[in-house]
């Protein structure tokens, strides 16, 4: 049996409980825009599940180990191991995973259109807004994203 959308909206927010992003505010928030972001776009549940969980394993909320043996669907699992950037890993070796991990590069739209937000970005100080800035455009591009 797999696990049901809610089910793992809950298990997200309970992974990633007591984190925040880089403005302070409860990460919850930056996981359901995402996961909302892919609906908006017309992905589907095996994509929204991954929005849910696209941080989880970067940023050790779950392990590896878990994905594996957790009970989603095998592209679910694919798509979050594409979205999970490796240490010292390239820009582009990054991209080209996601680009070959079918149903990956919506759910990184979503989570660039989130990051790249700029309410999101006004609370940061300038040289952070403006690295993420750069940063973020780079990586739409890699992805062939406008």
């Amino acid at each position: 049996m797999t696990l049901t959308l809610p089910e793992v909206e809950a298990l997200a927010r309970a992974a990633h409980e007591g984190q925040t992003d880089k403005a302070g505010r409860p990460y919850a928030g930056h996981l359901k825009a995402v996961a909302d972001g892919v609906r908006a776009r017309g992905g589907d549940d095996h994509q929204i599940a991954a929005a849910w969980l696209h941080d989880a394993i970067e940023d050790e909320a779950l392990t590896e180990g878990w994905l594996r043996e957790a009970a989603l669907s095998d592209r679910t699992k694919a798509i979050v191991l594409a979205l999970t950037k490796q240490p010292g890993e390239p820009p582009e070796e990054y991209a080209g995973r996601i680009l070959a991990t079918p149903g990956a590069r919506l759910v990184k739209e979503a989570d660039l259109a989130h990051n790249a937000n700029p309410d999101r970005l006004s609370v940061l100080d300038e040289a952070t807004r403006t690295r993420l800035t750069e940063k973020y455009a780079r990586m739409r591009a890699l992805l062939g994203l406008k």
